[in-house]
């Protein structure tokens, strides 16, 4: 699962199979800026609910 870019923003997911967990840093001229943290269940995340988490992300900061 690779990065998503939006705008000048970076979206890089990160998760654990084990802990069941993840976050989705963010990014912008390679400045981190802050995460979005996320649980799922599984093998690995949805990349539905990732692309949701970075669209809700946009949507309230007019990205």
């Amino acid at each position: 699962m690779g990065a998503i870019e939006r705008n000048g923003y970076r979206f890089v997911p990160e998760y654990s199979v084990i802990q069941q967990n993840g976050a989705v840093h963010i990014y912008t001229k390679d400045q981190f800026i802050e995460e979005i943290k996320f649980q799922f269940s599984g093998k690995f995340p949805e990349l539905d609910q990732i692309e949701e988490l970075v669209d809700q992300y946009c949507n309230q900061h007019d990205i």
